[in-house]
């Protein structure tokens, strides 16, 4: 019996591609997390996003407290089982009025794992809504395999290399409304994008990719993970580094080398946006 999720929600995640909303951070909790990554912000002088990307967590126990949350972690095992490990993270904003937009696109194009499912939490910092650009999915399309992507070039889109699917039927997109504590689930095969932000408050979203330990990276050699629940049955990752606080100087450094090479690997990683 699933321990967060309904079995209507588990069904639909497998049948739809897709599930949520789900409660997690309480209102206040959310907004706590919010300050904390703005300090950040504050203190490089940039977006958490300009740097924080593969694995944001990695140099910060208050993210390594969010991927490794208790009831999140429940609603991760009611899909993949009681294994769990998680091989990245990273942050997608879009500040308030701002024209970037994430095209019709689906992960698994670029994640290059075998096979190809990942379960991907993400968590809305601030509310994410129609105004704000949430997130918009087209059910089943995790079912229908790896679509044709085009590379087009656009100045506000959010994927570097613009990798966009051509000819989607919009009128079946169904928007993910979260607000801010709340989080969905959706497959990597699963077909999205979102909008701009049309909103007067940046939209702030927290990405989490989690896999059981059976499948395996198959484009990026010594790939690693972070083992956060059960055990590692197969031994296909390696084992990341773990904080010893916030601003770990090792794994700061460590944040930085993982991102210049998955930058320079045959597939870029994208995430969700």
């Amino acid at each position: 019996m699933p321990k967060v999720l309904t079995q209507d929600q588990v069904d639909r995640y497998h049948r739809d591609g897709f599930v949520g909303p789900i409660d997690l951070l309480s209102p206040e909790e959310a907004l706590a997390l919010r300050h904390k990554i703005e300090e950040v912000e504050a203190k490089w002088g940039a977006q958490i996003q300009s740097r924080c990307k593969i694995k944001a967590h990695l140099p910060f126990q208050f993210l390594v407290e969010v991927i490794s949350h208790p009831r999140l972690l429940d609603a991760v095992e009611d899909i993949i089982g009681p294994d769990i490990l998680c091989w990245g993270s990273s942050f997608f904003q879009k500040e308030a009025h701002d024209p970037g937009f994430v095209s019709w696109h689906q992960d698994s194009t670029y994640y290059g794992l075998e096979p190809p499912d990942t379960l991907t939490a993400w968590l809305a910092i601030s509310d994410s809504n129609h105004e704000s650009g949430c997130m918009e999915f087209i059910p089943g399309t995790h079912n229908q395999g790896i679509y044709r992507h085009e590379e087009l070039k656009a100045a506000d889109n959010l994927l570097s290399r613009g990798q966009t699917i051509l000819g989607v039927d919009e009128a079946k997109a169904v928007p993910m409304v979260l607000k801010a504590g709340q989080f969905s689930f959706h497959k990597e095969d699963c077909v999205h994008g979102s909008a701009p932000n049309n909103s007067d408050d940046r939209r702030i979203g927290y990405s989490i990719h989690y896999i059981p330990p059976t499948i395996r990276e198959t484009s990026f050699p010594g790939a690693s993970a972070l083992l956060l629940r059960g055990r590692d049955t197969e031994g296909h990752w390696g084992t990341d580094m773990s904080p010893k606080g916030d601003w770990d100087q090792e794994c700061l450094a460590e944040l930085d080398r993982v991102a210049k090479m998955y930058a320079t690997a045959p597939q870029d990683r994208e995430a969700v946006g």
